[in-house]
């Protein structure tokens, strides 16, 4: 049974899924491994590793970052959404700063 999330996922992150299970398939045969030895290695079916390779969005996010880690890039998935390099973000940051800041009358700052 397909899952709701495939009517609804927009088709630019269906492709980036699609390529990033593409390139743990790549990662994994370079490194020589069987989906066998990688299932083994996450704690899931063969068919649910399959998955991850095709870029199932249904699969739980834990087991694709499992993947990661097991391939050796395992500290990456914390670097994705990191402030510092959320560009869009500080954008907005920067467009909410005030145009002037204003001290009140009653302010005593001793």
């Amino acid at each position: 049974m397909r899952s709701a999330i495939h009517d609804v996922l927009p088709a630019r992150v269906r492709r980036s899924l699609t390529a990033f299970g593409a390139d743990l398939s790549v990662a994994r045969r370079k490194r020589r491994l069987t989906v066998a030895m990688m299932a083994e290695r996450l704690g899931v079916a063969a068919s649910t590793y399959l998955r991850v390779e095709k870029g199932d969005p249904s699969v739980s996010m834990g087991i694709y970052a499992m993947a990661l880690f097991v391939l050796g890039f395992g500290d990456r998935l914390g670097d994705l959404v990191e402030p510092g390099r959320d560009t869009q973000g500080l954008i907005l940051e920067a467009e909410r700063l005030p145009k002037r800041v204003r001290v009140k009358k009653d302010f005593n700052p001793s």
